[in-house]
């Protein structure tokens, strides 16, 4: 296992070290599980998601509205920011609906997913399922994982030393770089949405492409057809730099800098998932504005699990997790942006070796 000399203290443990499976019947996890079920943490929770729902969809309504009530005016820069909140909001609804945590059912979820995704936010659910599902089943993982495949940036000194093109350009400086990357997220999610159009994993690509297509057209229309063109494009380029960085800071902390795999390196489920994750501690508006996914550890291990029980779940994990031996990780916001940006600056440095050289 290829352990980040940034990473938590904790996280340099060897993955045979991180725990012995007790004697008895069923694996670490199966006895987790079973603590999981017991308390009830497993069940849907309706109510709370009708209210989410309607809550994300008011704000959605109302910042629309605000944005025909102003008109042509510069003023509408502070709508295009709520709105990016709002649309990061919509993301993690779609997020919830995509793992099944609202309906039991494939069919009402990927309705939903889509509703919330490609017609709300302009992001297709099918393309986004696909990678996030590779996500999970093998997190931090440099050849199985997406989120961690050298693309723009590197995760490992081994990625840098392999860099070719943009990744070798920016990566002796990709620390610095990351937050002003984020800016264009937004816009490379709805360009990879497009091309994934095309892929033969996209399952109803008709529907996929019709509802996309109608997000843009709906919103460029609107903009152009109420604003100036150069406040239409000022209020584009606002909404979407801020909606990548919000929804880029939202997913940062749950991986960047925490330990990664490489070629047949394997571990159970309950280390793959914990060892590979960090959580983020906060209140009750940490849990909103990241939609509980600063619980990253439960989340990975229960996926299906209910946002809003995931609190209550971190409490059951992490005492189990220190019966069996695991390192559990967790730490503030900030310290987890520094360090994953730590990390991000030192696997860059055998190409800034290269270029001293």
């Amino acid at each position: 296992m290829t352990i980040s000399p940034d990473a938590p203290v904790a996280s340099r443990r060897p993955a045979g070290a991180a725990g012995t499976p007790r004697p008895g019947s069923g694996s670490d996890f199966a006895r987790l599980s079973q603590r999981i079920t017991e308390a009830g943490l497993l069940e849907r929770r309706p109510g709370y998601y009708a209210v989410r729902f309607a809550l994300v969809i008011g704000s959605f309504a109302a910042g629309w509205g605000a944005f025909f009530a102003l008109g042509d005016t510069w003023w509408q820069l502070g709508v295009a920011a709520f709105l990016a909140f709002v649309f990061g909001q919509i993301a993690l609804v779609a997020h919830d609906l995509a793992h099944r945590q609202v309906f039991r059912r494939r069919r009402p979820s990927e309705t939903g997913g889509r509703l919330f995704g490609n017609l709300g936010i302009g992001m297709s659910y099918g393309w986004w399922m696909n990678k996030h599902t590779r996500h999970h089943a093998h997190p931090n993982h440099e050849e199985l994982d997406p989120d961690v495949s050298p693309d723009i940036l590197v995760w490992s000194a081994e990625q840098a030393r392999a860099s070719r093109g943009l990744a070798r350009l920016l990566g002796g400086h990709q620390a610095l770089l990351f937050f002003p990357l984020l800016t264009l997220e937004g816009f490379n999610l709805h360009v990879s949405s497009l091309r994934a159009l095309r892929s033969p994993f996209m399952k109803n690509r008709l529907l996929e492409g019709a509802l996309l297509l109608l997000h843009i057209a709906g919103l460029l229309t609107a903009l152009f057809l109420v604003l100036s063109p150069g406040k239409a494009v000022a209020f584009l380029a606002v909404n979407q730099c801020l909606f990548g960085v919000y929804l880029g800071c939202t997913f940062a902390p749950n991986h960047k800098g925490m330990p990664t795999l490489t070629g047949d390196q394997r571990l159970d489920f309950l280390r793959r998932q914990v060892l590979t994750s960090r959580n983020v501690r906060g209140g009750r508006l940490t849990d909103v504005l990241l939609g509980g996914l600063n619980y990253q550890i439960e989340h990975h291990l229960f996926p299906s699990m209910p946002t809003v029980h995931l609190r209550r779940a971190q409490v059951i994990v992490r005492r189990y997790c220190a019966e069996i031996g695991v390192p559990y990780h967790e730490t503030g916001l900030i310290q987890s942006y520094r360090e994953a940006l730590t990390h991000m600056h030192r696997v860059g440095e055998p190409i800034r070796q290269a270029r001293r050289a």
